[in-house]
């Protein structure tokens, strides 16, 4: 979902975090964010939740669904 990778790299930077801090404190593998930040695979829907909880954002603003 590239609308997911290009809001999830602008929370990222907006709060000015790493990846790695992203991964660690969502318990998932820095290779895993890369990845979601690449637009090379897609989170699970409870890392969607996490994702959201994190930025506290609605999962409906990661996926453009608002």
């Amino acid at each position: 979902m590239k609308i997911l990778s290009e809001r999830l790299i602008e929370l990222r930077k907006e709060r000015g975090l790493s990846q790695a801090t992203i991964a660690k404190d969502l318990g998932v593998s820095l290779g895993i964010v890369c990845y979601w930040e690449q637009n090379k695979s897609d989170p699970t829907a409870p890392n969607i939740a996490k994702l959201a909880h994190y930025f506290n954002v609605t999962a409906d603003y990661l996926l453009g669904l608002e």
